[in-house]
């Protein structure tokens, strides 16, 4: 899913460039594309804007390849989820890797979350293409368990868009959330994963007749 090409590199040349995409990744989150620089991120990075030229042609190269290894990584807990599993742990497991996400990389969520909302140039062949299969092949995974009676009706589609709404929250509103509840960011998470995993269990779990 890489939307530059991939070139072979030295080890210095990885560690620079990965010193870059890191800076790259706060300018961008912060700024979005269209308010990011060149200037800026050479601050963040503590390189010269030259220097980053020399590994970069552009801002909007950096900006392909962060958004590449952020779209991977993004898309592997869907990937993960097993149609051989149990219906309700691969679910659950799902929600808790997405909000795992949202804790570790809040940066992350927050610059896809804003190309998503800048209507995606970047990324819209990609959504269209590989993340429309992947999912289309695990809603089919859902409607067969569904099918087997081993998960209550529910909306395949529409349940992994409430997954993404209810985790990426935690990561997108961060200072909305942290400005109402006064905890430490263990006891917000744990106390979201509560919430979530019951929300779910109610929603997927099969109802007696």
């Amino acid at each position: 899913m890489n939307l530059i090409e991939k070139k072979t590199l030295s080890r210095i040349q990885k560690e620079k460039r990965s010193t870059i995409k890191k800076a790259a990744l706060e300018v961008f989150s912060e700024y979005g594309l269209r308010g990011a620089t060149l200037d800026k991120i050479a601050v963040a990075s503590g390189l010269t804007k030259p220097n980053i030229l020399y590994y970069y042609s552009s801002k909007d190269q950096i900006y392909f390849d962060v958004l590449s290894g952020l779209l991977d990584e993004w898309v592997a807990p869907l990937h993960n989820i097993s149609s051989d599993g149990d219906p309700i742990d691969e679910l659950l497991g799902y929600m808790k890797a997405k909000l795992k996400m949202s804790k570790q990389k809040p940066q992350e969520s927050k610059l896809f979350a804003t190309e998503i909302l800048h209507g995606a140039p970047l990324t819209q062949n990609v959504l269209a293409t590989s993340l429309k299969q992947t999912l289309d092949e695990k809603v089919a995974v859902i409607d067969k368990w569904i099918e087997e009676k081993k998960l209550e009706y529910v909306n395949g589609y529409h349940l992994f868009f409430s997954i993404w709404a209810m985790t990426q929250h935690y990561a997108d509103f961060d200072i909305q959330v942290k400005s109402i509840l006064n905890q430490s960011e263990e006891e917000l998470f744990d106390d979201a994963e509560e919430y979530l995993t019951s929300v779910l269990l109610r929603t997927l779990s099969v109802r007696a007749p």
